[in-house]
């Protein structure tokens, strides 16, 4: 009986310590109208600079210019990172309305944002095809930068919170065509 209770205390502890040591999501919005308005010229296609509040003291600056969008991590030092999306796609793109922050314990160490990107082919009507994929961001002791690029389908979103969890990936490489899949 003694042995029994021992171990199911043991599985107790353990499954608390396993839940615990998981990452959690909490989210923050991208919407230019929740976020602070730093430059704005209408002028010759228009550009915009917003800063959007994130989470443990990070910000994500959202840049628009000839109809194509970026995003620089600001750390709480307030230091700027920049993801240089423009050099992953080069068609018309924008960022989506939510960021998903990967947290573990009380720190963001991953960053996944919805990037729609206007591709070359177009549709039976003429129209471009919109692809909508999810960025990838690991943050931490080294610089932010991208580290995956997960295309959309089946799963999308499960394939990126694995690749943001994971522990270690390499910077992709500016204009690099390695994408992973759902």
């Amino acid at each position: 009986m003694q042995n029994k209770v021992i171990t199911a205390a043991f599985c107790i502890v353990s499954f608390a310590v396993f839940v615990s040591g998981q990452n959690t999501s909490v989210y923050s919005s991208l919407e230019a109208a929740k976020c602070k308005t730093l430059e704005s010229n209408p002028e010759e296609g228009g550009s915009y600079t917003g800063e959007c509040k994130g989470v443990g003291r990070y910000k994500l600056e959202i840049i628009e210019g000839d109809l194509r969008q970026t995003v620089n991590v600001v750390d709480p030092n307030g230091e700027k990172f920049e993801l240089n999306l423009w050099d992953h796609f080069g068609g018309f793109s924008s960022v989506g309305q939510k960021a998903e922050w990967r947290i573990k314990g009380k720190i963001p160490v991953a960053l996944i944002f919805r990037f729609n990107v206007s591709e070359n082919s177009a549709n039976p009507e003429g129209q471009l095809k919109t692809t909508s994929y999810l960025m990838v961001a690991k943050l931490g002791k080294e610089k932010p930068c991208v580290t995956d690029i997960v295309k959309p389908g089946k799963g999308q979103n499960a394939k990126a919170r694995k690749l943001a969890d994971e522990p270690s990936h390499l910077c992709k490489s500016i204009g690099r065509t390695l994408i992973a899949t759902p």
